[in-house]
């Protein structure tokens, strides 16, 4: 199993706070969403990253009724917006 820090995101708009999440990554390279969903709920790989306060952010597949799944950061059992606040991938 691979334990992977994210370090970046790529939203359709890279200037909105609140936009989905197309792709996720590190330094080096970049996976698309629907890949790393399905990683983590095959339980293959975890994914996570640190918040601004140093904390880590575990990161979940979320499944809301009539849409598309997505992932979001928890710290502490609660949800965050860490994952959104990374920096674009490159």
């Amino acid at each position: 199993m691979a334990v992977v820090q994210l370090t970046c995101t790529t939203k359709p708009r890279s200037d909105s706070p609140h936009e989905a999440i197309t792709h996720v990554g590190t330094s080096r390279q970049f996976w698309p969403r629907e890949q790393v969903i399905g990683w983590i709920e095959a339980g293959t790989d975890t994914f996570h990253t640190f918040g601004p306060n140093g904390k880590r952010a575990d990161v979940a597949v979320v499944r809301e009724p009539g849409k598309p799944p997505y992932l979001r950061a928890r710290v502490d059992g609660q949800w965050s917006d860490d994952l959104l606040a990374l920096p674009q991938c490159r």
